[in-house]
């Protein structure tokens, strides 16, 4: 991980997409600089990465967001500086893709760059905790139905098996045993186990990512 230009987040409504982009995008910028993190989600754009601007805005990572992020107004619109994503190759890019197959379709206007560039890495978010990814089986549906959508393959998978702040070591590893069947039958990577502080799991689970919470209470 880190080592990709263009880093895309995707996977199903509450799987911890947007929690991930934002922490991964923070400690990119600690690694590299000059990161930006954008937000594709143009079907509920004011209930995103806009919840964490100060938290983003402190860690000097530029957020490019829908220009109705913090209003009330639920209009599908993108920002044109979007494109910057594949045409400044100067910047690295975190994407947060809207949630599921319907969401990933907004990668479409990007998707011929990002392919012809080659310098990307799809991250498929998994939370084994939610009702559409309980089974192997069903993690296995979402990431079809999203690469169909998306047009994108996925390169690595996520593990962000929590239960909120009941989360406990041994729900942890149940996700992280969970993820390496699925990377095991899916023939790709599992990249790393997001693992809120506080946590300790670096002595059981090799490639941790230590994240904070963006909101104390809900599914992470």
């Amino acid at each position: 991980m880190f080592d990709k230009r263009i880093s895309l987040f995707m996977g199903h409504y509450g799987s911890g997409k947007t929690f991930n982009a934002v922490n991964y995008a923070i400690k990119l910028n600690e690694l590299k600089g000059n990161v930006s993190i954008y937000d594709l989600d143009i079907v509920n754009p004011y209930f995103r990465t806009i919840d964490a601007l100060e938290k983003l805005n402190n860690a000097g990572v530029e957020l490019v967001v829908s220009p109705f992020a913090e209003t009330n107004v639920d209009i599908p619109a993108m920002n044109a500086k979007s494109y910057q994503m594949v045409d400044d190759l100067t910047r690295y890019a975190v994407v947060d893709v809207g949630g599921d197959d319907r969401g990933a379709l907004a990668l479409g206007r990007f998707r011929d760059k990002i392919l012809e560039e080659n310098n990307y890495d799809a991250f498929l978010v998994v939370n084994c905790f939610r009702p559409e990814t309980r089974t192997i089986e069903d993690a296995i549906i979402y990431k079809n139905e999203i690469e169909f959508s998306s047009k994108i393959k996925f390169t690595a998978i996520v593990n962000n098996s929590n239960l909120g702040n009941l989360t406990t070591l041994d729900n942890v590893l149940q996700g992280q045993a969970f993820c390496e069947e699925l990377s095991k039958q899916c023939g790709i990577p599992l990249a790393y186990t997001a693992v809120v502080n506080g946590i300790e799991a670096k002595n059981k689970i090799k490639n941790v990512l230590e994240i904070e919470p963006i909101k104390y209470g809900d599914f992470l």
